[in-house]
């Protein structure tokens, strides 16, 4: 289905709001002047070929409770002393990540709708955090990053930036501007699973068109920095892998919903 008869946005039974991200060829990746980077961005140019849906916002603690029946986060209301329901989840594996868009897609109302989700792969992450820029930077703020524009330590700015707050927690959903797509978040407040497994020289052998990870592994990429972090790895192109049956209270999760054919 071309991307222009497709709607913009869409919402579930659940209130879950989506955001279409058409179909692109963009550079992947840091170039080498990007300043903090890491060796395992070599920048590439990839081809994502089909459109998809990404939600607007990471899953919240009460998405997860209503769709999975308990909310497994560290950082709820008994640790904070407030109300922590459109906070986003965390304290999940990646294997709970999974069952959560399975249990989701299995939802009599999204069974009706014909609506499948699933994790986004690094490389649809990766171009939804930059917004569809047409020129790199790091940030879909521009190449500076400070705590006032989203929720990572902010003792430690990129980019010459003024430091600002430090939460040491993780902040309501959509406290900080959207991208150019209207996405929430995608720099810091926790980081995301993505559904590829991590490998550090698979930019130098990945496929052009909608590079999916590598085949095996034995950590899965996650993507976008958190609260604890610096600047630094809050960058659109800063990649990290974490055992898939690890939880922190820093690791969350945002949905892709696949568009129709």
């Amino acid at each position: 289905m071309a991307t222009a008869s497709l709607p913009k946005t869409v919402v579930n039974s659940l209130g879950m709001k989506f955001a279409l991200i058409p179909a692109c060829t963009f550079l992947m990746g840091s170039p080498q002047q990007e300043k903090q980077r890491s060796k395992d961005e070599e920048q590439h140019e990839v081809e994502i070929t089909k459109p998809f849906y990404l939600g607007v916002f990471e899953v919240t603690q009460k998405q997860w409770q209503e769709v999975m029946g308990s909310n497994p986060s560290a950082l709820n209301r008994d640790r904070v002393g407030s109300n922590t329901e459109d906070s986003p989840v965390e304290s999940v594996t990646w294997d709970e990540a999974v069952a959560f868009y399975e249990a989701l897609c299995s939802r009599p109302e999204e069974r009706a709708a014909g609506r499948k989700y699933r994790l986004p792969t690094e490389a649809e992450w990766e171009y939804s955090a930059r917004g569809g820029a047409a020129e790199h930077q790091p940030f879909h703020y521009g190449n500076s990053l400070t705590s006032t524009q989203a929720n990572f330590n902010g003792d430690y700015p990129y980019g010459g930036a003024a430091k600002g707050p430090y939460l040491e927690r993780t902040s309501k959903v959509g406290s900080y501007e959207p991208n150019a797509f209207g996405l929430y978040d995608m720099h810091g407040n926790v980081w995301e699973w993505c559904s590829d497994w991590y490998g550090n020289d698979y930019y130098l052998k990945s496929p052009r068109r909608d590079p999916a990870g590598p085949s095996v592994g034995s950590s899965r990429v996650v993507r976008g920095g958190s609260w604890d972090c610096f600047g630094q790895r809050c960058r659109s192109a800063w990649r990290n892998g974490i055992e898939p049956a690890n939880r922190y209270e820093y690791l969350g999760l945002r949905v892709a919903l696949v568009s129709p054919e």
